[in-house]
């Protein structure tokens, strides 16, 4: 039995909505994958807060046509489709997608969209590669920590020294007399 105009309409909605709180959507093909791969890939992108999201083409098509930020997505609708939204850790989720393809070799990445930009197949993968957000604030807070470290060894550096400046001069004018 085939779905409902209603259910289609539903299903729709549900991917405009998502569409809606997310920051990078990417294609996959995912032919050859069991449930529990599936699943498992589900897993992986739910701890970087991504979701997998297996539609017809059609459906989706319809819910980006009207999305300036998303409309670029039609070309990527082919073939068997898994949607990949991600909306909190961008570079966490394609490293988890990576290792996901690594461990199965079923998949292949087709590519994405980031506000209302293609990304290629290289594009997606490159994200993947960029730091996620806690390593960046660990590296903001070493530089300023490493800043803040600086500063006080100076301003100590110029009280000890004016110290010794003090002490040589008292010390020259006690051999002086």
């Amino acid at each position: 039995m085939g779905r409902t105009l209603e259910n289609k309409k539903a299903i729709v909605a549900e991917l405009k909505g998502l569409l809606q709180d997310t920051q990078l959507t990417f294609v996959i093909d995912y032919k050859g994958l069991s449930v529990a791969e599936i699943t498992d890939l589900r897993n992986r992108l739910r701890e970087k807060g991504g979701t997998c999201k297996i539609t017809k083409n059609t459906l989706m098509r319809i819910a980006v046509e009207e999305d300036e930020n998303w409309k670029s997505m039609q070309p990527l609708l082919k073939d068997t489709s898994a949607f990949l939204m991600v909306n909190e850790d961008v570079g966490g989720a394609v490293k988890a997608y990576k290792e996901f393809q690594k461990a199965t070799k079923k998949t292949e990445l087709r590519g994405g969209v980031m506000e209302g930009r293609t990304l290629s197949k290289e594009d997606v993968e490159a994200l993947g590669d960029l730091p996620s957000k806690e390593e960046l604030y660990a590296q903001i807070a070493g530089t300023i920590n490493a800043v803040t470290t600086k500063i006080a060894v100076g301003i100590k550096e110029v009280s000890g020294s004016l110290a010794r400046s003090i002490q040589a001069i008292s010390e020259q004018e006690k051999d002086a007399a």
